[in-house]
């Protein structure tokens, strides 16, 4: 319990401003110095070098498995394409703790998303009723349940039955799995072939109609446009101010043993939405 608490608070501290967006933005310009930028091991940088807290050691004194699940939740590493992670077993399965973060952050998102999406007007719920089945039919449910509530009461009911379709067999058939492969330790999990943690069949139909419908329908919302432009004029820019200009970076960051565009980069992934806004306003007046 304590290992999934751990990584489900630390799962997504790696992430620049802008999110999604910020990150791809980062990519690119590190990409163009010959490096690149990702989350997860931006994540296992913070961890393992910018905090420190100890006189003996650079970091923070976390165990194996938190640093493991930090980098291995979301995605494999081949050893042939990061070396210098050789000590995190690349070529074995996380522990189920890190499986699991990796998809109820997914059950998190998609139904955080269609409620989102619905209260900034970039949904209708009459869309959302037409393009998701399985949200008609709960919503069909809370209509006769609820006859005489407001409409958003009755999506919140369907979209708690969502969570709770998905959530509860991503831990129903798990559980599953685990017994009928005969997995009785974290030694099993390990050396299994694919990932234990997992939907049913059916219920993953499901899961990815919802994702589909939200990239569709949400993120490649022509509405959103305006902050994609924003994250790649004001990271780009920023980069290249501080590329020419080292000096303006502050003295903690000058001060670092590293090549100047991963100081760079490490110090843009760092702010908040709000603060790269005020150093963009700074350093690079219209």
């Amino acid at each position: 319990m304590d290992l999934v608490e751990a990584l489900a608070l630390v799962h997504d501290v790696g992430h620049p401003p802008f999110g999604h967006a910020g990150e791809k933005v980062l990519d690119t310009v590190m990409r163009q110095h010959g490096l690149s930028f990702d989350h997860n091991l931006h994540a296992l940088r913070i961890v393992e070098d910018f905090e420190v807290r100890y006189a003996a050691f650079r970091g923070l004194n976390l165990t194996f498995e938190v640093r493991e699940g930090i980098i291995k939740h979301s995605r494999d590493y081949s050893l042939q394409d990061f070396p210098d992670l050789a000590e995190y077993m690349l070529d074995l399965r996380p522990p189920l703790e890190a499986q699991l973060i990796d998809m109820a952050d997914e059950v998190a998102y998609n139904t955080a998303d269609l409620d989102d999406g619905l209260e900034a007007r970039l949904l209708s719920l009459e869309q959302i009723r037409a393009g998701l089945p399985l949200f008609e039919g709960f919503y069909r449910e809370a209509e006769k349940a609820y006859p005489d509530v407001a409409e958003k009461l009755k999506f919140n009911e369907a979209l708690r039955e969502v969570y709770d379709r998905l959530a509860g067999d991503l831990i129903g058939n798990t559980q599953q799995r685990l017994q009928q492969e005969n997995i009785h330790d974290v030694e099993d999990v390990r050396v299994f072939p694919q990932r234990l943690a997992s939907f049913s069949a059916n219920v993953d139909a499901e899961r990815r109609q919802i994702k589909e419908f939200l990239r569709v329908n949400v993120y490649q919302n022509a509405q959103l446009d305006a902050g994609k432009e924003d994250a790649e004029k004001i990271i780009s820019r920023l980069f290249q101010f501080w590329m020419k200009n080292p000096e303006k970076l502050p003295r903690s960051y000058q001060e670092k043993d590293e090549s100047l565009p991963r100081i760079i980069c490490d110090y843009i992934a760092g702010m908040t939405d709000n603060f790269i806004y005020e150093q963009y306003e700074k350093h690079c007046p219209q």
